[in-house]
């Protein structure tokens, strides 16, 4: 079965509360399904703007894309679900991620721990939150995504979660990079594998890095090259996380890579919400 497509926006710059309020207005007039904020020091608060952005619109939904796990105690992070989900009127989506950025924690006061002890430190907090908020007896967990790209982190998201997220980018000694189209094929390969026995299918989630409407697609090359020095354009302008070329162009490019990865929940940064709007009208339906 194909999935319908929804569209989220990650509001990754920071405002205040009247402009806060007005971009989320705009963001759901555009036609985004999900309103999400990150977790990274440095931008919002995540609970907060989320309620604020339920409180200023009427039908989109919230979530965090994705917390942080390191900067949460399970039992407090079970409250503050809780707490923005019946504030938002059950419009949560938790998005749960093992964090990465090292100055982050060392700002935090926290350990950078290893990668394998991040991922079992995420598989920690799934367990205790499922536990907590069914001792709260809520009418429905929040839809919970997770958040990754790693076999292990692909396995917990295929044992539980209702969204999986791919993260379409590696961390280098150089930086992030993108991750070719056929390392990402790889890793959703990887995850049709742990997730076989589900009898529900998740849905799955690409945060799309650039979005440019043009109708010459080469001239975009520049601005996307920081992203994979190492591939060609033509690599490039493949990679399933950027949007490139013509409304119709993209909107025929995501289209195919819904038939090709399943990816139909696609987020994009608010830098690019008003390019991205016709891509969204164009696809609305289908």
């Amino acid at each position: 079965m194909t999935r319908p497509f929804r569209f989220s926006v990650n509001m990754v710059t920071p405002d205040t509360g009247k402009a806060w309020r007005e971009r989320c207005r705009r963001a759901e007039g555009l036609g985004y399904d999900v309103i999400h904020v990150p977790d990274h020091l440095g931008m919002v608060a995540p609970f907060p703007a989320l309620v604020a952005a339920a409180e200023a619109t009427e039908r989109a939904r919230v979530g965090t894309f994705v917390l942080n796990v390191a900067f949460w105690n399970p039992a407090l992070l079970a409250r503050e679900i809780s707490t923005t989900d019946a504030l938002t009127g059950g419009r949560l989506e938790v998005g749960l991620g093992t964090g990465y950025v090292r100055e982050e924690h060392e700002r935090a006061g926290l350990e950078f721990l290893p990668p394998r002890e991040r991922v079992d430190l995420l598989a920690r907090t799934v367990t205790e939150l499922d536990r907590l908020l069914a001792e709260e007896a809520q009418p429905s967990r929040p839809p919970l995504l997770i958040g990754g790209n790693g076999d292990r982190v692909l396995r917990l998201a295929a044992e539980h979660a209702d969204i999986t997220a791919f993260t379409g980018v590696r961390s280098t000694p150089d930086g992030m990079r993108a991750l070719s189209t056929e390392e990402l094929a790889r890793r959703v390969t990887a995850y049709q594998g742990f997730a076989s026995g589900r009898a529900v299918p998740a849905e799955l989630n690409l945060l799309l890095q650039a979005v440019t409407i043009t109708p010459d697609r080469r001239a975009a090359v520049p601005d996307v090259r920081p992203m994979a020095p190492h591939l060609s354009d033509d690599q490039l302008l493949d990679l399933p996380l950027v949007a490139v070329g013509t409304v119709r162009q993209i909107a025929d490019q995501l289209r195919e890579r819904r038939e090709r990865f399943g990816f139909s929940y696609l987020t994009v940064l608010d830098p690019f919400m008003e390019a991205f709007a016709p891509v969204i009208e164009e696809l609305r339906g289908s």
